[in-house]
């Protein structure tokens, strides 16, 4: 028999201690005044000093959520972690997290790391679903991390940065459901945002490509999802179907455009009589070619207009963290579906319906949807679910703000030392929240040893 409703039943997520002001970046950069705060709807961008790395990421967030939830290392079967930030290209990240489990003799437990730009997360909690569902189960957990630390060169994308992790406990009896069965994805190669430098942290961006493959496989995977959904359950499905629809989130402009951009298609679904019955101010539109409108204004404008409201109740609450932390990469959608959970009661969010649109560039790109419980009750486990995640907004408010000037160095730092042996990092470990694992060296072999601030201070 399958599993009942299979899930996600635990979620932490870690930022770093450190980020920078947009508006002060503005200044910085010499750019005109809203050009990242409006146009691209960021506030504030987290960032890593050097005592931060992918392995430092993995075990706060990794430590952190089996403290919270009092899971037992033993209790987990299946440990995957999707990431882009590679620090070796043979060893995971995975085999990583393993110090904090073989003390408990923990040691049987299956998955590695998936790697694809900003959609490893969803990879590795797609494959823990399946091996929940799958008779290789035998009964433990899932362990789901996702994390990245995201940085560009000098130039037109480095405010599109930013930098964290999360943590996902995968199960049956899950308050957050995985709708089984309705489920769209789409591959294809491109170069829009890759890698190709080992020697260097840094992508290479194709800015314009990369918001047309964006909203490309945004077209497909949604289009594909309601014809799946539609043959599943025999009803139309159209952003009406959805309580919530949450995005990856390079910024959060352009999930607004994404917004709309389903509006779109579900007014080119509809026949001509409905259309133009219900929307007779958009009907130049109805000729539209979806591959032809990636940078059409007018159309870009008349939508963002026409699903405004919608947007407002179903997106922009899932858009907090990411409005304050910047592109986290593959943890950014997971992100998005935390800022939801905060910035509503358990009460609303009970037996309701979200959508999750998951990509990475290179490309590849999936929508799925989850049913949250109907059981709201105090100590309910969608209940519990998100009183363990009130820290997250104290945790934000507690950030140190550092300079543009400060933070350039900072990457400069970076940047000079990637490849230096042996290395010791200079930041000082004072600002960065109880708890935080940091990286102490790394030694003449490139093996890298890490610490934990204490708890308690």
């Amino acid at each position: 028999m399958w599993p009942n409703n299979v899930g996600i039943r635990a979620i932490e997520l870690y930022f770093p201690a450190l980020y920078v002001d947009q508006v002060e970046l503005e200044k910085f950069d010499g750019v005109s005044p809203g050009k990242y705060t409006i146009g691209f709807g960021q506030s504030k961008m987290g960032f890593c000093n050097d005592r931060e790395d992918i392995g430092s990421l993995c075990l706060t967030v990794t430590q952190r959520l089996l403290e919270r939830y009092s899971i037992q290392p033993c209790d987990i079967g299946r440990l995957e972690v999707g990431t882009e930030t590679i620090i070796d290209k043979s060893k995971s990240i995975k085999s990583v997290l393993m110090q904090l489990f073989e003390p408990f003799g923990a040691t049987d437990i299956e998955g590695v790391d998936s790697t694809n730009a900003c959609y490893g997360g969803t990879a590795a909690l797609l494959n823990a679903v399946s091996w929940i569902e799958s008779s290789a189960w035998d009964g433990r957990l899932a362990l789901v991390v996702a994390a990245d630390n995201a940085v560009y060169a000098k130039g037109s994308a480095r405010q599109t940065g930013g930098a964290g992790a999360i943590a996902m406990i995968v199960g049956p009896d899950a308050p957050l459901i995985f709708d089984r069965g309705i489920r769209a994805s789409y591959m294809k190669h491109a170069y829009d945002f890759y890698k190709p430098d080992l020697r260097s942290e840094y992508p290479v961006v194709d800015g314009p490509l990369t918001i047309q493959c964006y909203l490309n496989a945004l077209d497909n995977c949604y289009q594909k999802y309601c014809e799946k959904a539609e043959k599943k359950t025999a009803s139309l499905v159209s952003l009406d179907t959805f309580d919530a629809l949450i995005f990856h989130s390079p910024y959060c402009k352009l999930v607004q455009k994404s917004f709309a951009r389903i509006a779109f298609i579900d007014f080119l679904r509809l026949s001509n009589d409905e259309a133009i019955k219900k929307y007779p101010q958009l009907e130049k539109f109805r000729d539209a070619k979806l591959e032809k409108t990636y940078f059409d204004r007018d159309i870009e404008k008349a939508f963002m207009t026409l699903s405004n409201e919608s947007f407002k109740v179903k997106t922009h609450p899932s858009l907090y963290i990411s409005n304050l932390v910047g592109n986290m990469y593959t943890p950014s959608v997971y992100a998005g579906l935390v800022s939801l959970l905060i910035s509503t009661s358990p009460e609303n969010l009970a037996g309701k319906k979200v959508g999750v649109f998951s990509y990475g560039s290179g490309l590849t790109s999936s929508m799925y949807s989850l049913t949250i419980t109907k059981d709201a009750i105090p100590n309910s486990p969608l209940e519990t679910l998100i009183s363990h995640l009130s820290y997250i907004k104290p945790q934000l408010d507690a950030r140190k703000c550092v300079a543009p000037e400060d933070y350039t160095k900072i990457l400069e730092q970076r940047e000079t030392n990637w490849h230096t042996l042996p290395f010791e990092p200079q930041s000082t470990i004072d600002s960065m929240f109880p708890g935080t694992y940091y990286l102490v060296k790394i030694d003449e072999m490139y093996r890298r040893t890490y610490a934990r601030v204490p708890l308690f201070q």
